[in-house]
């Protein structure tokens, strides 16, 4: 089976390292992959929202199945395309996708079928917005409604902080059309957790919790990321709280997408606030997480390709989805600098014991070297039967891992330590 994965992040190579494992998978190829993932995976230096090229080369290279995994490609419809030359795909068609390219559809979407989420007001011109700051409720959170690689939420302690990003994203356009429209909502509080689950539309598997790390600096501090680190389970997430997040999130939001002609056939990623109330949506997201999906898949049990291929086909109630008893840690690796500002091309070592543990993001191959390419470089991933022992082992890795100018968190996971010892 000839398989192509649309995408080039630490994601991406998680996700290929995992369908590896798959006898079935004699070829897999990434666009556009990067200078590691070339190591598992033939790269084409195609853009992930280049739709027209994913397709010619799809149909060129005799491509079996598809798996789209970024954002921007679902809502743009990447899947609708392939499909129409019929190429099957693991992955929402663009009227699903919709559920995290619209921040107002999803807001609306909750509000219409009673799911559990964070009150909010829908703003289409700035006057009305600034206005309503006036008397808000602080801290207030200000989204825009569009993708916004995961930057376009602002969380303002002031009046004078919420009336800036509202300027910033409805006059200065700071994230271009995404802010045209924005979201002023109620500020939640409690423990975060991702939980990803793959749906075809008549099943919802969710697979095990986790906690991302989204801040660049210890302690939580500093500007945010797209994920300095993450890891799995989330002690917060317990057999309870798992139980009313099934019956109140999960599987009213698989019912509410088909009642509106949108069936969701891939990995849907709740993002939730555990609050004195319940559990509570603070996002979807229309795919794997990223770094979420680096912790989450090496503790999966059950083959992937075998699941991705059941939900494309509407069977998977008929597959199992296991997961490891153990814990995960995944470091992010990160050029100094990010999100702002960093330096690139420095060459990159990684002890040849430790390559199956790290899932590279943004490097790329010079003079047969790997270099580094992007604000994320690399996740470091370990497994083990407890979370202290995954985080030690993980940070062991990192020390053993080097390039000029790196950076990265000393603190992944004490937040979960934190709850374990509670």
């Amino acid at each position: 089976m000839k398989i192509l994965v649309v995408g080039g992040g630490g994601r991406e190579h998680a996700v290929i390292k995992k369908l590896k494992e798959n006898p079935k998978a004699e070829k897999i190829f990434a666009l556009p992959g990067n200078g590691g993932i070339a190591a598992d995976a033939e790269c084409a230096g195609i853009k992930a929202t280049d739709i027209p090229g994913i397709v010619n080369f799809a149909k060129e290279n005799g491509i079996d199945y598809a798996v789209v995994t970024p954002d921007d490609p679902l809502v743009l419809g990447c899947v609708d395309a392939l499909e129409a030359e019929g190429i099957p795909c693991f992955g929402p068609r663009a009227n699903a996708a919709i559920i995290e390219g619209s921040k107002i559809f999803s807001k609306r979407l909750m509000q219409k079928y009673g799911i559990p989420t964070a009150a909010c007001e829908v703003f289409e011109e700035m006057e009305p917005a600034l206005e309503y700051l006036k008397t808000a409720p602080l801290p207030a959170v200000v989204k825009a409604d569009g993708l916004a690689l995961g930057k376009g939420v602002i969380i303002a302690e002031t009046r004078e902080e919420a009336e800036e990003a509202v300027r910033g994203m409805m006059q200065d356009l700071k994230f271009g059309k995404s802010g045209s429209r924005i979201l002023i909502e109620e500020f939640l509080e409690g423990p975060e957790v991702s939980v990803l689950a793959f749906t075809d539309g008549k099943a919802m598997k969710p697979m095990v919790s986790s906690m991302d790390h989204k801040r660049a600096g210890d302690g939580d501090t500093g500007l945010n990321t797209g994920g300095m680190g993450t890891i799995a389970p989330n002690p917060y997430y317990t057999e309870e709280v798992a139980a009313r997040c099934m019956q109140e999130i999960f599987l009213p939001t698989m019912a509410a997408m088909n009642a509106e002609g949108r069936t969701f056939r891939g990995c849907l990623y709740f993002g939730l606030m555990i609050t004195e109330k319940g559990p509570k949506v603070i996002e979807y997201n229309c795919r794997f997480g990223d770094p979420e999906t680096q912790v989450v898949l090496p503790l999966l049990k059950s083959d992937l390709l075998e699941i991705m291929l059941a939900v494309t086909e509407e069977r998977l109630s008929e597959v199992p989805v296991e997961f490891e008893d153990g814990a995960a840690c995944c470091v992010i690796m990160a050029s100094e600098g990010y999100p702002v500002a960093y330096g690139k091309g420095y060459p990159i070592t990684i002890p040849a014991d430790l390559l199956e543990k790290v899932y590279v993001a943004g490097a790329a191959v010079k003079d047969g070297a790997l270099v580094t390419s992007g604000g994320r470089v690399l996740g470091v991933t370990e497994t083990a039967e407890s979370l202290p022992e995954a985080i030690e082992k993980a940070y062991a890795d990192v020390a053993r891992i080097h390039f000029d100018n790196e950076y990265y968190r000393k603190d992944i996971g004490q937040r979960g330590l934190a709850a374990v010892t509670k």
